[in-house]
């Protein structure tokens, strides 16, 4: 993961320092911003930079700000790291396009296990395109088409459905997704499973029956014939 550039982003000097510091140790290259302001100004300018780590309660713009507009225009990693740690803060956070959410007061080294994480996942593939009866996913491109009509999903709901999908007519546990797509050490519960299958079904619209419930188990991805 070296010469990877990290965007960290806090109003907290002694936080960026401290995140700083452990993400420098591991071979990162870090940029600083301490406003909302200075974020997207620092973003634009800088054009390789590889994931950014947010805090939600910032000057100027807020996190979640920050973030849209970071969507709008890339799909960089991003990592929120915010004192809020409501299940809803969290699910919004998801939904707005957030990669991972770390509540303060957190671990350094938990901090940095979710960024090598993310950045792992974040590795282009070959590309690749996989076809389920008018719905199209294309991985190199990171877009989902449903008859010729472009989808707009959030990061998660993407991965889950490629995780879905990697594993056609079989039945997937709720804790398997939550272990594969948030990750081992995600101390959400399965609640946040739920919630984002029903928001990719709402999203598939006409292929929505692709994702199927097993009942008492979790979900299976399976075409009808």
């Amino acid at each position: 993961m070296s010469n990877k550039k990290i965007l960290v982003v806090d109003d907290e000097p002694l936080i960026r320092k401290l995140v700083t510091d452990f993400l420098k140790r591991e071979g990162y290259i870090t940029l600083e911003a301490e406003d909302g302001r200075k974020a997207l100004d620092v973003f634009s300018s800088e054009k390789d930079i590889d994931l950014v780590i947010l805090d939600v309660m910032l000057p100027e713009y807020d996190g979640w700000t920050v973030c849209r507009e970071i969507r709008k225009k890339s799909s960089t990693p991003i990592i929120m790291l915010t004192a809020r740690g409501e299940e809803f803060d969290e699910l919004f956070g998801f939904d707005i396009g957030a990669d991972e959410y770390i509540a303060k007061p957190f671990s350094p080294n938990i901090l940095v296990a979710r960024v090598n994480a993310v950045l792992r996942r974040a590795v282009p593939v070959d590309s690749k395109t996989k076809e389920f009866n008018g719905l199209i996913i294309d991985e190199n491109a990171h877009e989902v088409n449903i008859d010729d009509c472009t989808i707009d999903l959030s990061p998660k709901e993407y991965d889950l459905l490629m995780y879905l999908t990697e594993n056609y007519g079989k039945a997937v546990s709720r804790e398997q997704i939550l272990d594969k797509v948030w990750g081992y050490d995600y101390y959400g519960d399965l609640r946040t499973v739920d919630t984002h299958i029903n928001r990719l079904r709402i999203k598939l619209d006409s292929k929505s029956n692709y994702v199927q419930t097993v009942r008492g188990y979790g979900y299976r991805f399976e075409v009808e014939k």
